[in-house]
């Protein structure tokens, strides 16, 4: 049974409770938000969330892996089917095919990171609910609070890539899988793997999560399974709703599989590391949070371990943060491996954090701890967004072509060192327009023979840090230390002259 913290002095409120989702309908809204005190909190956290995530949301230049999107969308969705199953790209086509639609209303930055930007919003009604259904009202707003001052989801949120569109998909999946667990459903089951393959079709990463969702409907429903076999009827069913669903997918993710492990992982981080940076990164990257968290975290999972009836949501928690970490380790080392690729355990994390509260007196108003955690959560968030909206914090590629347009002359060869940099570079330089020679090297030998052709004319040589993974060699940088002159860096951006 949830702990009930409502306040007697207030008896309107029991009335309209949002415990699902499936409690809020058009003729109940307004008094919900009228009497509800947990739905106000949670339309202030809606309205600061939006402002967050759409604030400034084109200041940045596009990165490589946003240009990589727009490169993508332009093409048709045959053509985005095509290339995301043979490219070794994480990325399915599902992102691709979304921004593939929003070109309609143009190309701009804010236009590709609309959606990410705009699934990051609706992600914190759902982290509420997704928090409620486990331990109750009180986690699931701090949950909520969490999630829209999280500085590492208000950056995602404004990258127009598929992680914020994952996290949406992934929670909503294990949203109605706890509705379908307590409602014995199967329209729930059906709901879960649907969503399930959403985030599968947004992501191939997930399906670590997914696969962990499906061990703990096995292990807390085997006693049932034991006793009756039919019992498994609706798992089967979530579970065949998500591989019909996925079925296109599935053998190009095996393909993929063994094309990124193919070779040792030339960037990323490996072993610990993953976890270290990625918990750092969910906390807000100050390590006194860090701390505060993981102890809050472990409290709430231990909270539901020992409460009455909560046993298989700890479990869930449990398997759902600590398995992925340990699964990521080990791919870590034949494969490339990013903290955001595990985006979608934050809301487990978020929750866990969230359960910790209800260690406190059943006397204290929970409203009031609510409203001081909300404003808490927010003011330690100040410093963090005060200078994200002011410094950039992706490669400046929009002020570095204009830098090199007045730089270069008619005539000069522009060599842009990896070649795939062309991507963002190209969405703002245009080497017709500034009559100069756009070429791609990523080794010595390519650079030798650029030297050969360009005769009298000056080369600039376009320069980031991801040379070292397409030439771990090193003998391209080596090459330029000989050959050019530097003239300096520029967000990420190295720019050298020939001499």
């Amino acid at each position: 049974m949830r702990r009930n913290r409502q306040n007697k002095a207030e008896p309107n409120t029991e009335k309209y409770r949002i415990d699902s989702l499936t409690d809020i309908t058009w003729s109940n809204l307004k008094n919900v938000i009228r009497y509800n005190h947990y739905a106000q909190m949670l339309l202030i956290l809606l309205i600061m969330g939006g402002i967050l995530r759409f604030y400034n949301l084109g200041y940045n230049s596009l990165w490589l892996d946003e240009a990589c999107t727009y490169d993508f969308a332009k093409l048709s969705l045959g053509g985005i089917l095509e290339l995301t199953t043979k490219t070794g790209d994480v990325n399915p086509p599902l992102f691709y095919a979304i921004e593939h639609f929003m070109l309609v209303l143009g190309n701009s930055e804010v236009i590709l990171r609309f959606i990410p930007a705009l699934l990051g919003v609706f992600s914190i009604p759902v982290m509420y609910f997704l928090g409620r259904e486990i331990c109750g009202r009180l986690a699931g707003i701090i949950a909520a609070a969490l999630l829209t001052f999280s500085t590492f989801h208000v950056y995602y949120s404004q990258d127009a890539r598929a992680y914020t569109t994952v996290l949406f998909f992934f929670s909503l999946a294990v949203l109605f899988y706890l509705l379908a667990l307590k409602r014995n459903s199967i329209p729930y089951w059906c709901l879960f793997g649907i969503f399930c393959a959403l985030a599968f079709w947004s992501h191939f990463y997930v399906f670590i999560g997914i696969g962990i969702i499906f061990l703990h409907a096995f292990i807390i429903k085997r006693n049932e399974i034991f006793k009756n076999i039919a019992s498994i009827k609706p798992i089967i069913i979530g579970l065949l709703s998500f591989v019909l669903l996925t079925s296109p997918l599935l053998y190009g993710t095996i393909q993929l599989y063994f094309m990124r492990t193919a070779s040792a992982p030339t960037w990323g981080i490996s072993g610990f590391d993953v976890l270290t940076q990625t918990i750092v990164l969910f906390s807000g990257s100050q390590p006194y949070l860090t701390v505060l968290f993981l102890i809050a975290a472990s409290i709430g999972i231990g909270y539901l371990m020992f409460g009455k009836d909560k046993r298989s949501f700890a479990l869930l928690l449990a398997m759902l943060i600590i398995l992925p970490f340990i699964a990521s380790v080990f791919f870590s080392s034949i494969m490339p491996m990013s903290p955001r690729y595990l985006i979608f355990v934050l809301p487990f994390y978020f929750t866990a954090i969230g359960a910790a509260f209800n260690f406190l007196p059943k006397d204290i108003d929970a409203k009031k701890i609510a409203v001081i955690a909300i404003i808490l959560i927010g003011l330690v968030s100040i410093p963090y967004f005060t200078s994200y909206y002011t410094t950039y914090s992706k490669n400046d590629w929009r002020g570095f072509s204009e830098y090199l347009t007045a730089e270069t002359q008619d005539g000069d060869y522009v060599v842009v060192m990896p070649g795939y940099m062309t991507l963002p570079l190209n969405y703002y330089y245009d080497s017709t327009t500034d009559a100069t020679r756009e070429v791609q090297a990523s080794s010595a030998k390519e650079l030798r023979e650029i030297e050969q052709k360009r005769e009298n004319t000056t080369a600039y040589y376009v320069v980031t840090a991801d040379i070292y993974a397409a030439n771990p060699e090193g003998d391209a940088l080596n090459w330029l230390n000989a050959n050019t002159k530097y003239m300096g860096r520029n967000m990420g951006i190295n720019l050298f002259i020939s001499q």
